[in-house]
């Protein structure tokens, strides 16, 4: 029976038997006790599945993953400690020192850095393209070397779409995988795999907590990539892995499992960005109701945005849902279901009046948060995006006075007079 998202939003990734807890439970353990050293010898082989030390797997986390990989439609996932290590393993399991990546330049402001600063000292160089580049900058982008293309669904904060098809064909016309960060429209309003994207990570610190209690990380494998076809370029996947008793994660786990578990027994073992079952477990609690969550803010998003695109104090709005808006086209094709609760939008003034905006808002609050329950205000340019110089925050699509607005879930006309008095202020 194929289910609804809603109903994987509540059912999905845990199925308990008789007699068996209904929640998931929380297994709060560092280890597992076994009979014999020639079981645990399985494990550490990877001949058996099995857990034997939380950093590397949990049955809470697998979980939890389990529903996240069900509701993106992937074959495998692994959660992590945090959306930036998603991002990290993501690329790092298939790319690095003397390797190249090509990115879309509007994401957000960490994920620029880890890619252009941090994974630059590590020998992996990146280049960055306009999510709206030509077919032709796209194309001069990749060059031998290049073993991934990167975007986010929706920009953080520019709220630019990608052209999940477009990317997707060009990635794979070069022999390798694009990864998406799906975060803002979450599967409910986006899924990249049938768009064509391979593999899914998350930033589950965002609407799919949703109460912003618990910072993680996930990733998602689509199962469909043939790392096979192209094994010159994926030798981590496709040779031996000498540090697992050579084991070779296409031939032993398939292309439904090897990247997952290749990121676990690999790169999970030796950074151990792992999260703890007691944040999986919270993240769970976010995700049964993610379905229901997620269509307030897209109805609160699309409200404030048209309040806001006629207002005389507001020089501009961005919102991919809005009619006008440059990304309205791509929005009604990959975002048909909304456009989350994300407003990008410049208050007549400046950075000055974008200050003193942000100080006479009552409802909403000043945090360095997005995608949570709460509406929360923020001015990137000076928090999120601070590391960037002008040209670079040009590239990313955020101007000085871009304050980026996430509407929660409270009632439609309490959040509109909230952002309606403070303009008053201005």
């Amino acid at each position: 029976m194929s289910e609804s998202i809603s109903t994987t939003c509540v059912q999905g990734g845990y199925r308990p038997g008789d007699g068996e807890p209904r929640q998931i439970p929380i297994y709060q353990s560092t280890t597992w006790k076994y009979d014999t050293s020639e079981h645990m010898g399985k494990l550490f082989d990877l001949e058996e599945a099995g857990y034997f030390y939380t950093r590397l797997q949990n049955p809470t986390n697998d979980f939890v993953a389990a529903k996240i990989a069900e509701l993106e439609g992937g074959t495998a996932a692994m959660l992590t400690s945090s959306g930036q290590a998603a991002n990290f393993f993501a690329v790092f399991n298939i790319a690095g020192c003397g390797d190249h990546i090509v990115a879309s330049s509007a994401i957000y402001g960490g994920t620029y850095n880890l890619l252009a600063v941090t994974m630059k000292r590590m020998g992996l160089e990146c280049t960055f393209v306009s999510p709206d580049c030509t077919d032709e900058e796209l194309e001069a982008a990749f060059r031998p070397n290049t073993k991934a293309v990167f975007g986010e669904t929706i920009a953080n904060p520019a709220l630019s779409v990608l052209d999940i098809e477009r990317f997707a064909a060009a990635a794979h016309a070069h022999g390798v995988p694009l990864i998406v960060d799906n975060t803002f429209p979450t599967p409910v309003n986006c899924r990249p795999i049938e768009w064509g994207a391979d593999i899914v990570t998350h930033s589950t610190t965002k609407y799919m907590d949703g109460h912003g209690a618990s910072v993680g990380g996930a990733i998602v494998d689509s199962g469909r990539f043939d790392w096979t076809a192209h094994a010159d370029k994926f030798p981590g996947l496709c040779e031996p892995d000498e540090s697992y008793h050579g084991v070779t994660y296409t031939e032993r786990f398939g292309l439904a499992g090897a990247f997952i578990t290749k990121a676990t027994a690999q790169l999970m073992r030796d950074f151990g960005c792992t999260q703890s079952p007691q944040n999986a477990f919270l993240v769970n609690m976010g995700l049964e109701s993610l379905h229901l969550r997620m269509a307030q803010h897209n109805a609160n998003g699309l409200a404030l945005a048209e309040f806001l695109a006629q207002h005389p104090k507001v020089a501009w709005v961005r919102y991919p849902g809005l009619k006008g808006d440059a990304e309205y086209k791509l929005a009604q094709k990959y975002l048909s279901h909304g456009a989350s609760g994300v407003v990008s939008f410049g208050v007549a003034g400046g950075r000055a009046a974008a200050e003193t905006f942000m100080k006479n808002l009552k409802l909403a609050q000043i945090a360095t948060h997005v995608a949570d329950a709460r509406t929360c205000v923020l001015h990137p340019a000076n928090a999120t995006h601070r590391q960037m110089n002008d040209a670079e925050l040009a590239a990313a699509g955020i101007t000085a006075d871009l304050i980026r607005l996430s509407c929660g879930i409270e009632g439609t006309g309490d959040l509109v007079a909230d952002v309606e008095q403070a303009l008053a202020a201005v």
